[in-house]
């Protein structure tokens, strides 16, 4: 009778676990692939109403001085836009609403290209598959830092790769008005999430101090989580504005 009560306990206990690893799978099936499906889709289609609502999209340049360099490559350098561009002046655009996606990237090294959208809030724009713009940083084109946040894991995961990225390669960012054409200058493998100092206008680790600038510029900054599948440290990667031109 013991026997029997403690097989009945035991089969009983096996199938609680069995029940538990089919939810367990169930659960990181859903964060890995349908989390990544959904946000992908979402942000696909985003893209594609951006760009009907300003026509035909951008074609990408064709690669040249300083597109897809290896490591310690420099690019040709490329004249900054100044006062006499003849792309509309970005200070004068209004600043997007909440959550609304307003921009295009686009970083050929890593084949990305996901919509922008402001403020880096997880349910309205993280976990949709979007890049968030940090709303007290400059906009695209901007003087300043143009600081942006994305997932590098599950819900789309557009900044997975940016480790990747090397010093010279391009990136753009697609507004209604202009394209902002961004080269990778220098990166910062891993750094406390406190770190406020790589989004300031002058972009410098307040940890890492000999990472970042010293002087004003028009900045680009990616920030996303590091390492892998983990939010205890924040990857960066910094570039400079080398190009502007209407759309």
């Amino acid at each position: 009778m013991r026997r029997r009560l403690l097989v009945r306990a035991l089969w009983g206990f096996a199938e609680v676990v069995v029940s538990l690893g089919v939810v367990l799978l169930l659960l990181v099936a859903h964060q890995l692939w349908w989390t990544n499906r959904l946000a992908r889709d979402d942000a696909g289609r985003t893209v594609q109403a951006l760009e009907r609502e300003w026509g035909a999209p951008v074609s990408p340049s064709p690669p040249g001085p300083g597109a897809g360099l290896e490591p310690g490559a420099v690019s040709t350098p490329i004249p900054v836009p100044g006062p006499s561009s003849s792309a509309a002046p970005p200070d004068q655009a209004p600043s997007p609403r909440w959550d609304q996606a307003y921009a295009v990237l686009r970083i050929p090294r890593i084949g990305l290209t996901a919509p922008v959208a402001e403020g880096t809030g997880k349910g309205g724009v993280l976990d949709r598959g979007y890049v968030g713009h940090y709303t007290r940083t400059a906009q695209a084109g901007q003087a300043g830092n143009f600081a942006l946040a994305g997932h590098r894991n599950t819900h789309g995961e557009p900044f997975r790769r940016i480790d990747r990225l090397r010093r010279g390669d391009r990136i753009t960012v697609e507004t209604r008005d202009a394209v902002y054409t961004y080269t990778v200058d220098q990166s910062l493998a891993r750094t406390a999430p406190s770190d406020s100092g790589v989004i300031a206008p002058v972009p410098r680790s307040n940890i890492t101090t000999s990472a970042g600038y010293s002087e004003p510029g028009y900045y680009l900054t990616l920030t996303t989580c590091t390492p892998e599948f983990s939010s205890r440290y924040r990857l960066v990667v910094w570039g400079k504005l080398t190009a502007m031109r209407p759309r």
